[in-house]
């Protein structure tokens, strides 16, 4: 379905009821709005994963502005600033009070986004395979660690420079180590690519290299979750760590995984569940 949200129209998926019979009374169970990762690429990767929380929460899935089955209204609306105020707006117009919402890699980007400029309004946070700031050199020696120094060439060749031909090369060459498991093919058939989305947000030039939450991080009043692989090549421990470390102290909790990339939910999805299910259910 699509739901108008700030001038333009967002789809959106609901997975199972929020009010279900529980004995001679109907129990309300949280809202887990779940933001995408990319940019450029639509909620489907979630899918079935997040399923296997359907008894614990309420799961909402959307395609930010300009990804997947989307509008993209203004390419100036593009910004971090414009998607966390998206997350707020969808929160408003379903009615979500107090949601836990859950950003994968981009999609992290404006969880910080929205609970920096909206601090009260999130009931929880999860900062999934995500950075406060992109260390892009860190970037380039990790991909080399993993892959040699033609990995990193790709990498660092794409990265600094974007445009559609070097995208194409980065696929081919960086995105197989994004997991130590191999993908299912058909996951990545069903994702709805947008090109122009990415190569708008990605490098130091553009809206990817300026943004730095570690100053306004401090504004998060709810409990925050952040998941992290440790063979992620775009967020090394050194980046998951200084996230950590801008988040208030008395409110973050810190989940490593030793098996995994960027994509945790597929290299250790049982662990990953797990700890999900306990954050979830954790009385603030």
């Amino acid at each position: 379905m699509f739901v108008a949200v700030n001038g333009i129209r967002l789809f959106v998926d609901v997975e199972n009821a929020g009010l279900v019979p529980a004995g001679d009374t109907m129990r309300e169970k949280p809202t887990l709005l779940l933001l995408h990762g990319g940019p450029g690429f639509d909620h489907s990767a979630f899918k079935p994963f997040f399923s296997g929380l359907s008894d614990v929460a309420q799961v909402v899935y959307y395609d930010h502005r300009g990804n997947g089955r989307s509008e993209d209204g203004d390419r100036a609306g593009w910004t971090l600033t414009q998607w966390g105020d998206d997350v707020k707006g969808l929160c408003d117009a379903l009615g979500l009070v107090r949601p836990v919402v859950l950003g994968m890699s981009f999609g992290g980007y404006v969880a910080q986004a929205y609970a920096s400029r909206y601090p009260d309004h999130p009931g929880k946070l999860v900062l999934a395979s995500t950075a406060a700031k992109v260390d892009f050199p860190a970037i380039f020696a990790r991909f080399g660690e993993l892959g040699g120094p033609e990995v990193a060439r790709v990498a660092e060749t794409y990265w600094t420079a974007p445009t559609a031909e070097r995208r194409a090369a980065y696929f081919r060459t960086c995105i197989p180590f994004y997991r130590r498991k191999p993908v299912d093919p058909g996951k990545l058939r069903r994702v709805l690519v947008r090109d122009g989305t990415a190569l708008h947000f990605n490098g130091p030039g553009n809206e990817q290299g300026r943004l730095d939450f570690r100053p306004v991080l401090e504004r998060v009043r709810c409990p925050v979750l952040v998941m992290a692989g440790a063979h992620d090549p775009l967020v090394p421990p050194s980046v998951s760590e200084a996230l950590v470390a801008a988040l208030p102290p008395d409110r973050v909790r810190f989940a490593g995984f030793a098996e995994s990339g960027h994509d945790l939910f597929g290299d250790e999805p049982e662990r990953a569940l797990a700890v999900l299910r306990e954050f979830i259910e954790m009385v603030p």
